[in-house]
């Protein structure tokens, strides 16, 4: 035995490493057992015996001890990367301070590594250590209708009984009082037309709106239709002269976070008692729930003021609260929207609009309007996905074999439209989806030798309708009717 084991600085582990081996040393343990309890390998577990037989004590420690980790940085890297970041990259964190370090000054560093050399050099505040943010609570507006908190919970109201959806409720600032509730499918522009729509027929115009920054009401984009980041609910407020401001934090609408809160307890259980299980009867309960709601929990405003304005006779709220794009007309008389070609009729009024870009109109029943100066444009529909009407197969005689060769194709066809129609999901359709059927082509991907198969399919005479058609156009058929 080499050095006494009383004169070696050793870690815990390496202790009870030692009195494991001097008691195997001993005889008084096996090397199995001894090796299962240090969790080594019985090859590990000898090879340190045999260094303690030969190095007593100090044959257990590390070997790594004192000298340079593996990974450690080369001697003045540290420094310069710290000195460089004081430098040109103070107020950057160290995910992009990391990337600029490695593309303009060729120092690769961990991001981890440089993150703990900031923190260390007191450029980096980890999130941990960072004071909470505190939102102090904001005065009440004055009056009613100087601002209205707008917000939609989406929650199971009708617990298991029906679908989940989303309830729009308007809260008034000055006095927290319940001004609108609306049950919608899904939270979206439409649905938002049609609750505001009813909040001005009941109320009138308030001064502003105070929303969250969803899409509905902030564009992510710079340019839009309408304006730098104007979306199509920010157009229909602009053309009512009603401001609309986004809160940045949920707590700044505090008001009407809280109020979903308590209407999700509320609510959920009137919706239970009264047995109701559809949006329609909910909507129809709601004009009786809101001065219950009201009387418990509105506070008194400031002034008796009432900031609502009366809606102009020359506001149009049915053709405001619609979904508008602008379209352009080509040389044929003609534009395209959603995969749609909408023929103008030709007079010399829509000839001065060759080149034009005029305005489309989509209403929440999905109607189509093309307007132009203010005025209405009659047009004829040209559909670039025509669908064969089944019945019409049977009443065909003549031309039957020659539908079903095109219902077959129709089945292969990729059927998904360009803009979504918003409209759709207002009225509870689900929407198109993102990406095509696998398998499926566009009108124009189809050959000769796929109009050759469906004929073939069509006319075998051994088979029934139904069997005649391929396994893979039935999926297509199982998929399109699973998705509505």
């Amino acid at each position: 035995m080499a050095t006494p084991a009383a004169t070696i600085t050793m870690s815990m582990r390496e202790v009870d490493r030692l009195k494991t081996i001097q008691a195997v040393v001993d005889r008084m343990a096996r090397v199995g057992p001894a090796a299962q309890r240090l969790g080594l390998s019985r090859r590990q577990l000898e090879r340190l015996i045999q260094r303690y037989k030969d190095e007593g004590a100090a044959g257990l420690v590390s070997r790594k001890r004192g000298q340079p980790g593996n990974r450690q940085l080369a001697p003045g890297v540290a420094d310069r990367a710290i000195r460089l970041i004081r430098e040109r990259y103070a107020d950057f964190g160290p995910t992009l301070a990391c990337e600029k370090l490695a593309e303009r000054h060729g120092l690769t560093l961990g991001v981890e590594t440089l993150r703990t050399l900031m923190t260390a050099a007191g450029l980096w505040t980890p999130r941990k250590q960072r004071a909470a943010k505190i939102h102090q609570p904001r005065n009440r507006r004055a009056c009613v209708g100087e601002l209205i908190q707008i917000d939609g919970s989406d929650h199971e109201w009708f617990e298991q009984r029906n679908v989940r959806c989303t309830l729009l409720v308007f809260i008034d600032d000055a006095t927290s009082r319940l001004m609108q509730l609306h049950f919608v499918p899904t939270e979206s522009a439409f649905a938002y037309f049609e609750a505001t729509r009813s909040y001005l027929e009941e109320h009138g115009k308030p001064v502003a709106f105070y929303s969250d920054k969803a899409t509905i009401f902030r564009s992510a984009r710079d340019s839009t239709d309408f304006g730098r980041g104007t979306t199509q609910f920010g157009r229909v407020l602009f053309e009512l002269t009603i401001d609309i401001m986004c809160a940045n934090s949920s707590q700044a609408k505090g008001r009407v976070e809280r109020a979903n809160l308590t209407l999700q307890d509320r609510l959920v259980k009137e919706l239970r008692l009264r047995e109701i299980n559809t949006r329609e009867a909910a909507n129809a309960f709601a004009p009786h729930f809101i001065p219950d709601f009201n009387a418990r929990f509105a506070k008194p405003p400031s002034s008796e003021f009432d900031a609502h304005r009366p809606v102009r006779d020359d506001e149009d709220l049915e053709l405001l609260f619609t979904w508008r794009l602008q379209r352009k007309v080509s040389l044929s008389l003609t534009l395209q929207h959603d995969r749609i070609i909408y023929l103008l009729k030709d007079t010399p009024a829509t000839r001065k609009l060759i080149h034009r870009y005029i305005d489309v109109f989509e209403y929440p029943d999905g109607r189509i309007e093309l307007r132009a100066d203010g005025v209405s444009l009659a047009y004829e529909r040209y559909d670039r996905l025509p669908q064969i009407d089944t019945a019409a197969i049977v009443e065909n005689k003549r031309l039957g074999h020659a539908l079903q060769a095109a219902l077959v194709l129709q089945i292969q066809r990729d059927d998904r439209h360009a803009s979504n129609m918003p409209s759709r999901t207002n009225t509870g359709q689900a929407p198109y989806p993102k990406k095509a059927v696998p398998g499926s082509k566009r009108s124009r991907q189809f050959t000769a030798d796929d109009m050759e198969v469906a004929i073939r399919l069509v006319g075998h005479p051994a088979l029934p309708v139904k069997d005649r058609k391929p396994k893979a156009i039935l999926e297509f058929e199982t998929v399109d009717t699973a998705s509505g």
